[in-house]
C-alpha cells in the first residue's frame, strides 16, 4: 500500500471501470464480493473457515480481523489493538494527526496453532507482530521494534521466522525467536528489480509483499503501477526461499491487483485482490486461479470476472456495518466491532452509561476545524447506495455546539443541530477540506430530531446527500449534494461518523437513541 499509488491515480486521472468484460458469469458470488472500503487484505484458511486482515490506518480500535464460512461473507471478529499509540498525532493534539498514516498493510499467518498478525507505521517508525492461540477471541499479545518494514510478508520454515518487504527492491531477513527485531547480519537482497516484468517505465515500482508455497514453489505476489496504465499483478517464484526468482505479470485488468493466495477445502484456488472503487473506497474481489505449468493463471481470458462460483453475496449488514440501537443489558457498555474511532477517542467524553439506552457524545473543542475534532465515531459506508439515520436527543446542547452525523473523508459534508445566540438549527454543512460552509440553516424547536445521510456509488456517481426529519417518517432535503472525492490524505473510503463538538466553551452534550444503516437511499 502506497501513498506513490494514489498518487499516480490522481495524477493521470486514471477511471477504473466497475465491470468485467468477461461474458460467462455463473450463478452465485459477484465481485466485489464486499461492497466497502475492506483493502490490503490477507487472507488464510484455517479448516473449514477463512481469517482476513486488513487496513485501517488511523482507526481505532485497528487492524480488523474479519471470519468467513464461504469465502464471501465475512464478519469482523476483532482488532489487533485498541490503540497503535499514546503519542500527539493519534491523539489529535497540538494540531497534530495520523491520517492516511497509523498502520498499513498487514500480514495474517498461522504456525503450530499461533496466530501471527503482522503490520508497520510510519507514524512510530515500527513493525508490530501480534500473536494469540485464539484468533477469535483476541488477547494478541504484541511485540514492536525499528525501523517500519514497509508492505512486508511473514513467512515460517525450517523452525525460523522469516520477513520479506520492500519497494522495487525486495530484502528478506529472519526474525529473532522472540520477535523483537532483526537477527544481525541476516538482512539480504532477495530480488534486486521485482518491477522488471512490467516494463521500464513504472511510476509505482513493485510493493505488497506477499509469500505462498504451493507444489514446491514458493510465489512472490507483488503490484506495480506502469505510467499510462494500470495497477498490475506481478509474481516471482523459485524452488528455494532465497531465491533466484523469476517473474512475470499475471493480471492487469480493471485496477484489481494486490493480494495473494488462497484455497478451499475442496481444491479451489482463487487470488484475492482489490479495486479502486471511488469515493467508497478500496473493495475486495476475488479471482479464480489454474494453475499451468506451476504458474498462477488468474481470470478468465486474462480477466477478472464479475460473477464468480460460489455462494450468494448477503451485503455487509450484519458482519461489516451494521444498526445499533445503544441498549445495552447486564452492564455491558462497549462499541460492538463494526465502530471505529477517528484517531485516539478521549475515554472522558463519550459513554453508554449516562443515560441507558443512547449514546452520550460530550462537545470537546471544534476550534482546530472538524478533522481535528476528537471523539468522532464512524462506520464504513457501502455501495451501490446507502444510508444512515440517527435519532438524537439534542436538549442538553449549549452556545456554540454542533451535534449530528457526517460523510467524513478529507471532503466532508454534515447535517446536524448547531446552537447560536441561544437558539438551535439543524445545518448542512460542505467541507471541502479547507473551508467549511453552511449551505442551508433552518431554526428547530424541538428537542428531537432525526438525521440523515445517503450514498450513491452507482457508475461511480460519488454523491452524498443529506435530510432531517422531526417525526422519523417525513425527510426534507436540506443543503447541497457533496462529491464525495477518495483522496489523500485520509486514504480510505467515506466513512458514515457521528459528532459533537463545540467552538465555545466545553460542556454540552448530545444524546444519540440509535443510528441505523440501510442499503437503500
Amino acid at each position: 500500500m502506497s501513498f506513490r499509488l494514489v498518487s499516480i491515480i490522481m495524477a493521470l486521472g486514471i477511471i477504473v471501470i466497475g465491470e468485467s468484460s468477461a461474458t460467462s458469469q455463473p450463478s452465485g458470488a459477484r465481485n466485489p464480493v464486499i461492497f466497502a472500503d475492506v483493502p490490503d487484505m490477507s487472507i488464510i484458511r484455517v479448516g473449514d473457515a477463512w481469517y482476513m486482515s486488513s487496513t485501517t490506518m488511523h482507526l481505532s480500535p485497528g487492524v480488523p480481523v474479519m471470519k468467513s464460512k464461504d469465502l464471501v461473507n465475512w464478519k469482523i471478529v476483532g482488532y489487533a489493538y485498541d490503540k497503535l499509540a499514546d503519542i500527539d498525532e493519534l491523539n489529535l493534539k497540538d494540531g497534530k494527526n495520523a491520517y492516511g498514516k497509523g498502520s498499513w498493510a498487514s500480514c495474517l499467518r498461522n504456525n503450530d496453532g499461533i496466530y501471527y498478525l503482522s503490520t508497520f507505521a510510519q507514524t512510530t517508525n515500527k513493525t508490530y507482530i501480534y500473536t494469540t492461540q485464539d484468533i477469535e477471541s483476541g488477547n494478541w499479545k504484541r511485540h514492536s521494534f525499528s525501523p517500519s518494514l514497509h508492505d512486508h510478508t511473514l513467512w515460517f520454515e525450517d523452525n525460523r521466522i522469516f520477513m520479506i518487504w520492500g519497494g522495487g527492491k525486495l530484502q528478506v531477513a529472519e526474525l529473532k525467536k522472540d520477535l523483537s527485531g532483526l537477527v544481525d547480519g541476516s538482512v539480504h537482497t532477495l530480488i534486486e528489480n521485482a518491477t522488471a516484468p512490467s516494463g521500464e517505465n513504472v511510476g509505482l515500482p513493485a510493493e505488497g509483499s506477499q509469500l505462498f508455497k504451493h507444489n514446491g514453489f514458493y510465489y512472490l505476489f507483488n503490484i506495480s503501477w506502469p505510467r499510462g496504465g494500470m495497477r498490475t499483478v506481478i509474481v516471482h517464484r523459485s524452488k528455494k526461499l532465497t531465491g533466484p526468482y523469476e517473474g512475470r505479470v499475471v493480471l492487469q485488468d480493471q485496477g484489481v491487483a494486490q493480494g495473494g493466495l488462497i484455497d478451499t477445502p475442496e481444491g479451489k484456488w482463487f487470488a484475492y485482490l482489490f479495486q479502486d472503487c471511488g469515493a467508497v473506497g478500496r473493495t475486495p474481489w476475488l479471482v479464480p486461479v489454474e494453475w499451468i505449468d506451476d504458474w498462477p493463471v488468474l481470470g478468465k481470458n486474462g480477466k477478472a470476472p464479475l460473477g464468480l462460483d460460489l455462494p450468494v453475496n448477503k451485503g455487509v449488514i450484519p458482519g461489516v456495518v451494521d444498526s445499533d440501537e445503544f441498549n445495552r443489558t447486564n452492564g455491558n457498555h462497549t462499541l460492538p466491532l463494526v465502530w471505529q474511532w477517528n484517531h485516539n477517542p478521549d475515554e472522558s467524553q463519550w459513554s453508554l452509561s449516562d443515560r441507558e439506552g443512547y449514546f452520550r457524545l460530550y462537545a470537546g473543542s471544534g476550534n482546530n476545524g472538524f478533522h481535528q475534532v476528537r471523539n468522532i465515531l464512524t462506520q464504513r459506508t457501502f455501495g451501490p447506495v446507502c444510508s444512515a439515520v440517527v435519532a438524537i436527543d439534542v436538549s442538553h446542547l449549549q452556545e456554540g455546539d454542533f451535534a449530528g452525523l457526517s460523510l467524513f473523508q478529507k471532503v466532508y459534508g454534515q447535517v446536524g443541530v448547531r446552537v447560536r445566540g441561544g437558539k438551535r438549527y439543524v445545518e448542512m454543512v460542505n467541507g471541502d477540506g479547507q473551508e467549511n460552509s453552511v449551505s442551508e440553516s433552518i431554526l428547530l424547536k424541538e428537542d428531537r430530531i432525526y438525521l440523515k445521510a445517503s450514498c450513491d456509488f452507482r457508475e461511480r456517481a460519488d454523491k452524498g446527500n443529506f435530510s432531517y426529519s422531526l417525526d422519523g417518517e417525513n425527510w426534507k432535503p436540506i443543503g447541497r449534494s457533496i462529491n464525495m472525492v477518495y483522496s489523500i490524505p485520509h486514504f480510505m473510503g467515506y466513512r458514515f461518523a457521528m459528532f459533537c463538538y463545540s467552538s465555545g466553551e466545553s460542556g454540552g452534550f448530545a444524546d444519540f437513541d440509535w443510528f441505523r444503516v440501510n442499503p437503500e437511499i
